[in-house]
């Protein structure tokens, strides 16, 4: 079974509160995402209608969903062309916890939003906010209904755990230099069908030269076997093997087990996208984001490595790798897996892994036209 949604709820180990490398990553979206939506709203040629309708997709539970939405809010009222109203559709897993999602909101006095009443003055804007559960490797909208669509840190996630792998990755959970060609090929596939379904079907809800903006994880290397660039799924996977030594897990289970995630290379991309045809690729950059970002984010830019100043590091990574894996964990391995010792030891690895090497995540982000 694939389990992609996130700790729920507003507690220490929830997605809520560990959520901060996807605010880096969504802020990295930001320059990106300004320009597409400023080039929205000066060509002439595209008129809105009084409601500009837009989706956020894969958009969790957290304040990072409240920050995208004003974001957004406030590049539309600072240009020229500014719509009356706004639709804000909010799509995740049916398993997400919009629930404490929606709380926040209400709740919450800087988001510029009202949920109870569905409305929103500043600038005389009003936005309507809703919940749109269900896969995004599947339809969501009508046809044509939709200006523009964003996404951050989520495109990664496959529809499911490629097929074929079976235990041909024995300790590994995710792709590894020492990962045969099988599984790379596998991963591979897999993230193609899914991500040209996705293409295919944005093309559908998308209006003719509507926009779309998407950040997600990819890779610098063309072949991902050259380089372990997700070693901090080689670090759960030596976590978990330590279990297995002390007889608290499975073998056979570890050897079945594997991350429903895929990090493409940029050329998998471009071709992706130029071979499902839907839309056209405006621009795409990519950036690096480091695994232990925390709020002081606005600062990494200018940062220099500093391998005897990582104190907290480990745990940051930890918390933020549980707040996603710890279902799938769950899921798999069952009641027998002692979730708290796993993030223990694991927390261990990497703040010994963080003070030799200081590591990064590649970030895609991408601007894409609808094709009219």
């Amino acid at each position: 079974m694939s389990v992609k949604n996130m700790n729920a709820g507003s507690g220490e180990t929830s997605y809520a509160n560990n959520s901060v490398l996807q605010k880096v990553v969504m802020t990295k979206t930001w320059r990106v995402l300004d320009e597409t939506l400023k080039d929205m709203l000066t060509r002439d040629e595209y008129e809105f209608t009084k409601c500009m309708k837009i989706a956020d997709l894969g958009c969790s539970s957290g304040p990072n969903t409240l920050l995208v939405i004003s974001h957004i809010i406030e590049q539309l009222s600072e240009n020229k062309h500014v719509p009356k109203q706004l639709e804000v559709f909010l799509n995740d897993l049916p398993d997400n916890d919009f629930n404490n999602l929606f709380k926040l909101m209400s709740t919450n006095t800087n988001t510029n939003t009202n949920t109870n009443t569905n409305t929103n003055t500043k600038n005389n804007i009003e936005c309507y906010i809703y919940g749109a559960p269900g896969s995004f490797y599947g339809r969501l909208f009508p046809n044509n209904s939709l200006h523009f669509a964003f996404s951050s840190a989520s495109i990664h996630w496959l529809s499911q755990i490629p097929q074929g792998l079976e235990k041909n990755n024995k300790q590994n959970i995710y792709i590894t230099t020492t990962s045969p060609p099988q599984v790379f090929e596998a991963y591979s596939k897999q993230f193609e069908r899914d991500f040209m379904t996705f293409l295919k079907l944005r093309g559908e809800e998308i209006r003719g030269g509507g926009r779309m903006v998407l950040g997600f994880l990819g890779r610098i290397a063309a072949d991902p076997t050259s380089k372990d660039e997700f070693k901090t799924y080689t670090l759960l996977s030596e976590t978990l093997s330590d279990m297995v030594a002390e007889g608290l897990v499975k073998e056979d289970h570890l050897h079945s087990f594997n991350i429903p995630m895929y990090a493409p290379s940029i050329q998998e991309t471009e071709a992706a996208i130029q071979n499902e045809g839907s839309f056209n690729l405006d621009k795409m950059e990519g950036v690096l984001v480091p695994w232990d970002a925390n709020e002081d984010y606005n600062n990494y830019d200018n940062m220099v490595s500093d391998k005897n100043n990582n104190t907290g590091s480990g745990k940051i990574v930890s918390n933020c790798v549980r707040a996603f894996v710890e279902p799938m964990l769950v899921v798999h391995f069952g009641s027998s897996i002692n979730i708290d010792r796993v993030f223990d030891v694991y927390e261990k690895k990497m703040e010994e892994h963080l003070s030799v090497e200081r590591s990064s995540y590649f970030i895609h982000v991408i601007s894409l036209t609808r094709k009219t």
